[in-house]
């Protein structure tokens, strides 16, 4: 099971491993969001910040009784600003706690999926008790930006809600934290075994080796290089200057074969390229942020076609920050997360991971329909979670050794409106991963039927077949959180009360506070959204985002059927306009905020 190529020389480390306690208090905050605990890095800089939340992990750790003592711990992160600081100073309150091993990325460097897969696959496979991720995503870095840390459990996905909710319980009550800082600074540079003696170890590793042994087990690359090797094939994919940039250096260009300069950006920097570059250092892969490769594609932030100077690449792809995110373009056409999901598990056959019949899907609640109408073709079970992926994990782990006596839903795939697709060879959501998948598609397509196959031919098929949900998020940025959550319980406070109600020329079937019953693990979670649906299955849906770090985001969900024998060309930010003017009506956005226009349409 385990996977490990590189050979690394072991450098003994005379090294005072004594271990310091140090008195601490509590400091108001430290909730962790849907993906970990995410503030401003001048927040996490100061006093005993990061100390705090980190022994607070480990405290929680202890009292659920996960093996730490002499156990393997994980700890990297996406290279943002304050990332190698941060890994230092969790290493040495890792040994002090009790640690006997800690593996890290060259550089200090692990993508978000590729900490997943390292902690399921390498060495012996499932060896570590988990593994802490310095990342706050597609959030911008810097000193001035954003700084995020989470923790990852055995399985390799996000701690559950019973470990964070303790985790917040012990930041509350924290009186001291443990650290062996008389330990020297590691050199995470290259690979390499630092021995601390009594059997305690550093393992600096290649970061990209372990996540490319695992996609090489998800697809057939010899048939995706035949595709890249073609003369009318072109392929950009761009990095932001995330941490993305050696897995597509190595995986597209040196493996797959694609032309030097087909992966932009690739370098990753603390700042994700900062003010200077085109995005403004926000490494998130949509049609606002990833303005160079959207551009290059031939179209503009709106989604329209545009001129270009020269013809625009076949295939085109972005990774956000901590590269769990992505984006698909064909050339002048963009394939929405939501309908990427949905063509993904309707050609999931020609995936070789999926050969022997995929068994489940999922979709966060904001996500569109469009999968659960190929779920319905396909006669698998589809399921509508929160938005999180840790409730797609359970999912996941349904029949194994976590819940054995629940049914198996694996092979499976799932995703999110927010640029997320994956499956259940990892437990975080994969960039790398949907954009192997969506060539692993055009390169079966292209060769069953004699010529070159599209993301566009790809999608107007789909469409044909099971009819397009017009689909759009606005996002409204930097809210006051005060008026966000008035308009919220303004809105809550009408659940089950509008049905019947019409709106313009549509009438609402039923309006909730979506609510989830995990039948995995039996756990309830409440207020995940308000939903408005509508009779003709349109749907308006409101959430406030748990990813920023200051003020609150609104995100504004809307879809509109339309049925395979209807109009399926049309621009969709175009057709779900109509839905936006009721949105506002409806939830007095304007008023209770005062915003007027969305931040960021995707």
């Amino acid at each position: 099971m385990g996977c490990s190529s590189s050979s690394t020389h072991t450098v003994p480390l005379q090294a005072d491993m004594s271990v310091t306690t140090v008195s601490t208090t509590p400091i108001e905050g430290q909730k962790p969001g849907t993906s970990g605990l995410r503030k401003k890095t001048k927040v996490f800089m100061e006093g005993n910040y990061l100390a705090n939340y980190v022994q607070s992990v480990f405290n929680t750790l202890h009292e659920l009784k996960v093996p730490v003592d002499k156990g393997t711990l994980v700890v990297s992160g996406d290279g943002r600003y304050w990332n190698s600081e941060a890994i230092q100073i969790i290493i040495k309150m890792a040994f002090a706690n009790g640690v006997g091993r800690v593996w890290c990325g060259t550089k200090g460097l692990l993508s978000t999926p590729a900490t997943s897969a390292v902690i399921r696959v390498r060495g012996s496979g499932c060896e570590p008790f988990g593994g802490f991720i310095c990342s706050a995503s597609h959030n911008p870095g810097g000193i001035d930006n954003d700084f995020g840390i989470k923790y990852n459990c055995e399985n390799g996905g996000p701690a559950p809600e019973k470990m964070t909710d303790l985790m917040v319980e012990w930041t509350s009550k924290i009186t001291e934290y443990k650290t062996c800082d008389k330990m020297p600074e590691i050199d995470l540079s290259a690979p390499a075994r630092y021995d601390l003696g009594e059997g305690k170890f550093i393992e600096v590793f290649d970061s990209v080796e372990d996540h490319l042994a695992v996609l090489q087990k998800c697809f057939d690359f010899k048939q995706i290089k035949r595709l890249i090797a073609r003369e009318d094939f072109s392929l950009v994919y761009d990095s932001m200057n995330g941490v993305q940039g050696p897995y597509a250096l190595k995986m597209i260009e040196q493996e797959l074969g694609a032309k030097k300069g087909s992966c932009t950006n690739a370098e990753p920097k603390e700042d994700f390229g900062g003010p200077s570059s085109p995005w403004h250092g926000h490494a998130d892969p949509n049609l606002t942020y990833a303005v160079e490769l959207v551009a290059r594609m031939g179209l503009n932030k709106q989604g329209d076609k545009i001129d270009t100077d020269q013809k625009p690449p076949t295939f085109g792809a972005a990774a956000d920050g901590d590269a769990d995110r992505n984006m698909i373009l064909g050339s002048q056409f963009f394939v929405s997360p939501s309908d990427s999901l949905a063509m993904i598990v309707a050609n999931a056959k020609l995936i070789p991971q999926f050969k022997a019949e995929l068994k489940g899907c999922a979709r966060s609640m904001p996500t569109s329909g469009a999968v659960d109408r190929v779920a319905e073709k396909l006669g698998i079970q589809c399921f509508e979670v929160p938005t999180g992926w840790k409730f797609f994990g359970n999912l996941m782990d349904s029949g194994t050794k976590y819940f054995p006596d629940k049914p198996t839903y694996t092979p499976f795939i799932c995703g999110e409106e927010s640029f997320g697709t994956g499956a259940d060879h990892v437990r975080e959501k994969d960039g790398m991963w949907a954009v192997l998948a969506w060539l692993q598609i055009l390169a079966a397509k292209t060769e069953s039927e004699g010529k070159l196959v599209t993301p566009e031919d790809v999608a107007m098929a789909h469409w044909k077949e099971f009819g397009r949900n017009y689909y759009a998020r606005y996002d409204y940025e930097d809210v006051d959180k005060k008026k966000a959550e008035a308009m919220m319980e303004s809105m809550a406070s009408k659940a089950g009360t509008l049905a019947g109600t019409k709106y313009r020329d549509m009438t609402l079937a039923k309006n909730d506070v979506f609510e989830y019953n995990d039948p995995v693990d039996g756990s309830v979670s409440k207020n995940q959204g308000i939903r408005f649906i509508f009779e003709d299955g349109s749907r308006i849906i409101f959430r406030l985002s748990g990813t920023g770090v200051a003020g609150a985001t609104i995100r504004l969900y809307l879809e509109k059927y339309e049925p395979p024998d209807g109009n399926l060309v049309q621009h969709q930010f175009h057709v779900v306009k109509p839905l936006a003017e009721v949105a506002l009506e409806i939830s007095d956005l304007a008023k209770h905020t005062g915003c007027s226009e969305p931040t960021v349409i995707t």
